[in-house]
């Protein structure tokens, strides 16, 4: 019998291998508390450009990126949208279920047709009072999440806007590319928008570090694609 995530995406979008039941906040999970995970888990499938939630949004949901890529956005007080992060396929979204905060405090947008695979609130809850080892052993993962977000700002540290831009797209082309004989190519737009919020610079500052990384040939631009040729064997 077909997984029912396949049955969901059709032939338009490419699925990750990983299952709701196997992801990192679920490690060390009992092999039936995996199996509810996964039976239990609700199915949807969004169009590109599609928000998933609003920034501000009841913080009543979580799921996996079952395919596709997902933007995370933040709007400041004076109007100034950030992109934090890009989820691709097999990560996951919604963390702040777990919290005592009652809105997300970021947007997550669908850059491309996208399948995700998660639960709501009350229906989480319900499955924690059937297997109580899931609450506790969220607890206990969701502290390397945090490690992992803290070591992303590194990268604005560095002084270099160029340095800084090919650091931020080594990162992106690391965790989301595909591999060709060129190099490393990321598959999704990022607009010179989406980079400066990336780096912390100015669009007109990417700009030209985008001319400048081309030019000494770190970067190349193909069909709206970035190919990073460095990245090769990676």
């Amino acid at each position: 019998m077909a997984c029912l995530c396949e049955q969901v995406a059709g032939n338009d979008i490419e699925l990750s291998p990983t299952c709701i039941g196997n992801l990192w906040i679920f490690q060390n999970l009992d092999a039936d508390e995996i199996e509810a995970l996964s039976r239990e888990a609700l199915r949807k499938k969004s169009t590109k450009g599609q928000a998933l939630f609003l920034q501000g949004d009841p913080t009543d949901e979580m799921f996996l990126i079952k395919g596709g890529h997902v933007k995370l956005s933040k709007v400041l007080e004076d109007g100034t949208e950030l992109t934090l992060d890009i989820r691709k396929a097999g990560d996951f979204v919604g963390e702040n279920m777990f919290s005592e905060e009652g809105q997300y405090p970021v947007s997550a947008y669908c850059l491309e047709n996208t399948l995700t695979c998660g639960f709501s609130r009350s229906q989480f809850e319900q499955l924690v009072l059937q297997h109580p080892k899931v609450g506790l052993q969220i607890i206990k993962n969701l502290s390397e999440r945090i490690t992992w977000l803290t070591r992303r700002v590194g990268s604005l540290a560095v002084t270099n806007i160029e340095d800084r831009l090919y650091r931020v797209l080594t990162s992106v082309a690391k965790e989301h590319g595909t591999i060709s004989p060129q190099g490393t190519v990321i598959q999704f737009p990022l607009t010179h928008e989406d980079l400066s919020f990336l780096t912390g610079a100015h669009r007109v500052s990417i700009t030209r570090a985008m001319k400048s990384l081309k030019a000494a040939g770190k970067i190349i631009l193909e069909d709206k694609h970035l190919i990073l040729p460095a990245l090769k064997t990676a």
